[in-house]
């Protein structure tokens, strides 16, 4: 199968990867790119805390441009979703990585269970988001009484694309399927100009979503080719092909 990956560059390069062991086309189109705020995170540490959250690699690469500046925080709690942002907080030197599968929401009953096992801190929780985001986690965190400070950690930016190179990656070539991991890259993608007068080349695509967040920015004439992974996770997304 030819399959469009949307996440930024260098994650789509690894997704790339495990595409072409599975047999598949990975055509690479990456529509936003993380800008890093270490200054914004630094800042933060600052802050009395006793662990910290984090719902994306792009955050742990955040705190990894603080270079030596980290170190003193790698024995704090980290609390992670998914195994992709756990190993990337592993890789970053973290020693106690808290992980839970799921989203945000499924984040935050973790941590409370944890704080329940082990009893609540007295400090908040710092968490390293990136913009834009969902809500989930900060309205669960709040619902469940946990404390928390939010820092800007990255922004995504869009990234364009030359007309020319979109209409021959998309236009000259089949796509038989998207791979979509964030709300805003769907909506990029769809609203992307050479899809104007072109509409029917999606016609025999499928839009594989890592959640229905996510799935509900597909547009719905394409609701019967839309699939929703199990869990929000690359595994499951990728089982769907």
């Amino acid at each position: 199968m030819r399959v469009i990956v949307t996440r930024p560059e260098l994650a789509a390069r690894r997704t790339a990867r495990r595409l072409e062991s599975l047999g598949h086309t990975a055509l690479l189109l990456p529509l936003a790119e993380p800008v890093h705020d270490p200054l914004a995170v630094e800042r933060s540490f600052g802050w009395p805390h006793a662990t910290i959250a984090v719902t994306s690699a792009e955050a742990v690469r955040a705190m990894q441009l603080l270079g030596r500046a980290l170190s003193p925080h790698l024995d704090t709690t980290l609390f992670s979703v998914g195994s992709a942002t756990s190993n990337a907080a592993i890789d970053a030197g973290f020693r106690n990585v808290v992980t839970s599968d799921g989203g945000g929401r499924e984040l935050g009953y973790a941590i409370s269970d944890r704080f329940t096992t082990h009893g609540r801190p007295s400090a908040p929780l710092i968490y390293i988001a990136g913009e834009p985001r969902s809500s989930s986690f900060e309205e669960r965190l709040a619902a469940l009484g946990i404390r928390h400070l939010t820092v800007c950690g990255y922004r995504m930016k869009a990234v364009s694309h030359h007309r020319d190179h979109l209409h021959s990656l998309l236009v000259e070539g089949r796509v038989d399927a998207v791979l979509f991991y964030s709300r805003e890259t769907a909506e990029r993608f769809f609203s992307l100009p050479v899809f104007a007068d072109n509409r029917q080349i999606l016609e025999r695509s499928i839009f594989l979503c890592l959640s229905p967040n996510i799935a509900n920015a597909v547009p719905g004439e394409y609701a019967n080719s839309t699939v929703v992974a199990t869990t929000p996770n690359e595994d499951c997304l990728l089982d769907l092909l």
